[in-house]
């Protein structure tokens, strides 16, 4: 019998859940062209403004100059070069802890990072608004697999309980779709008391919280003691591409040994790497990135409120719009991109089902005039809107 693929992507159709991928024609930025259209764009993750920086751009440049463009073979062979490894230094530094290891991107260090902990016999546990990488990698790992209510502790007690082997406990730091932060303090020590290690993906916290752009585990004051293993991304707030592992001597070189994502894979070149060195002397310099960030988040929540959006709870740059209805969602975004405001409607099975919504992210290379045109942009289009049926 074929495949009737024709079937499953009309069903998706009938859905609202058909998804499209914008063409854009212009740097990263708050101002973009995107299917030849210029809109004001309110969805990218390049949250501390970076990924256009000029001096972000030199170094990628003079990086070319100097290492070419191809890594080559894997980091193993003849791929790790001079600027991997000071990238991995500089990361131990933002996140203080002894190493890093570096990746081409989120989902290889997640995989990595998991699957080279657990195994048969072992428990993985992990929240339910985990992101995919995460959840992938748990269900990869072969390990027994488990998931807690969100951001509960005592529902994670009550899987640590029945937990066998070596646990792992896994979380976002920043959730993605919903903006919220982890209630690392509390699930750190829950999992402290049952023997059980805590692996955090921090890709969406890395640059934007703690005093030094360290992320979720700086922000809450934690330690290595209680986050064994943190992972982060580097094509967000830092703005170029890549991801890491950062944690003891014994974790990185466990996962040199037995990470097969690592081991298997040609490195990312090294003219990237140079831009992200670049990008993390930006991060950790220009503090105002993060003060203007918690600014624009403040304005922009005051606006909406006053205009009775369903807000959920965040204080990060991911400002997400509950809608409900998938339908509704787009029609929404549809509206204010008439209106030259680029929005992004997320619909299952990215979000559960019932909670299709706008994700409003905003990045340091905003400004006010930009929050106050979506605001009005928001007011007009949700005017236009029939009532929804379900309130």
């Amino acid at each position: 019998m074929a495949f009737d693929l024709a079937a499953r992507l009309a069903q998706r159709h009938a859905e609202h859940l058909y998804r499209r991928r914008p063409l854009l024609e212009a740097p990263q930025g708050p101002e973009v062209v995107v299917d030849g259209e210029p809109l004001l764009a309110f969805c990218s993750n390049d949250y501390l403004g970076l990924a256009n920086h000029p001096q972000v751009i030199a170094a990628l440049r003079a990086g070319a100059e100097r290492w070419g463009v191809g890594g080559g073979a894997s980091h193993l062979v003849i791929g790790h070069s001079g600027p991997h490894h000071q990238v991995e230094e500089a990361l131990a530094e933002l996140t203080g802890r002894p190493r890093a290891l570096l990746f081409s991107t989120g989902y290889m260090a997640n995989l990595a990072a998991v699957t080279a902990l657990v195994g048969r016999g072992d428990t993985v546990l992990e929240d339910r608004l985990n992101n995919a990488s995460l959840l992938d990698a748990g269900l990869l790992s072969g390990a027994r697999f488990g998931r807690y209510l969100h951001n509960d502790p005592a529902s994670l007690a009550t899987r640590l309980a029945k937990a066998e082997g070596d646990t792992l406990v896994v979380t976002d730091g920043v959730f993605s779709m919903d903006g919220d932060l982890a209630a690392l303090p509390e699930l750190c020590q829950v999992a402290q008391r049952h023997g059980a290690w805590t692996l955090v993906d921090d890709a969406h916290g890395i640059g934007t919280l703690g005093a030094s752009g360290g992320g979720i585990v700086e922000h809450f004051g934690l330690d290595q003691s209680q986050v064994p293993v943190l992972v982060g991304t580097l094509g967000k707030a830092c703005g170029t591409a890549g991801a890491f592992v950062a944690g003891s001597e014994a974790l990185i070189e466990t996962l040199i040994q037995f990470a097969r994502p690592y081991i298997y894979t040609t490195s990312q070149p090294p003219a990237v790497a140079c831009a992200t060195l670049a990008a993390l002397q930006l991060v950790r310099e220009e503090g105002w990135r993060r003060e203007l960030l918690h600014t624009l988040i403040q304005r922009f929540r005051r606006g909406a409120t006053a205009l009775g959006l369903d807000l959920m709870l965040s204080a990060t740059p991911i400002q997400p719009i509950l809608v409900g209805d998938s339908a509704r969602a787009l029609a929404l975004s549809a509206a204010l991109r008439r209106r030259g405001i680029l929005v992004t409607a997320i619909r299952p099975p990215t979000v559960p089902a019932g909670s299709a919504r706008l994700r409003v992210t905003l990045t340091a290379a905003h400004r006010e005039a930009h929050v106050d045109l979506l605001l009005d942009a928001l007011a007009q289009a949700m005017a236009e809107l029939p009532p929804d049926a379900d309130k």
